[in-house]
């Protein structure tokens, strides 16, 4: 893996550095090939506290997960748990899949940013600060929602692999699911 660490009001030292590497390196053995993505990890402090986002763009995932905690080394250790977590969730959902289907079936697919375009048009006082642009992968509304709980995201869009059109899915207040789907 290829390692990108930033600080944001701390000093990355060669023993946090490779702490990091050292911790994250432990995620190989859930895999069954050596990873070459990259690894990008952003250190940050504010008021004394310590948070760590790492990201993980692979193949067929994207891992992300951030933690706070007052001690860095302790929001290290937990950041690695939850990308741990989000592994063995992923696996079992595959290999539960797979076992109900029988045949492998590919599944939660990156997406992939083409570009970030900053705009400041306002129309009527309402203000677009970001858009972004993606592929949308074809897939089934379960591995949509498996894909937005990894990032973290409230709601997730992509092309229904049945259908063929755009959907939306998105996690109402109650904690359960909804789907959008077009006329």
């Amino acid at each position: 893996m290829n390692y990108n660490i930033r600080g944001e009001n701390v000093e990355v030292t060669g023993a946090i550095k490779s702490y990091i590497e050292k911790k994250i390196n432990k995620l190989e053995r859930y895999f069954d090939t050596p990873q070459t993505s990259d690894v990008n990890v952003n250190l940050s402090v504010y008021n004394e506290e310590q948070r760590i986002e790492v990201t993980i763009p692979m193949t067929n995932l994207l891992l992300r997960a951030e933690e706070k905690n007052p001690d860095l080394y302790a929001a290290i250790d937990l950041v690695v748990d939850k990308l741990e977590r989000q592994i063995r969730k992923y696996k079992t959902k595959i290999n539960r899949r797979t076992r109900q289907k029988g045949a492998p079936k590919h599944v939660l697919a990156e997406m992939e940013t083409n570009s970030f375009d900053q705009t400041e048009e306002e129309d009527d006082g309402l203000e677009i600060v970001r858009t972004k642009r993606f592929n949308l992968k074809p897939m089934d509304s379960e591995e949509a929602i498996l894909q937005m709980d990894m990032l973290g995201h409230s709601f997730f869009v992509f092309t229904n692999a049945e259908s063929g059109d755009t959907n939306v899915v998105y996690r109402r207040h109650d904690g359960k699911y909804g789907l959008i789907e077009p006329n």
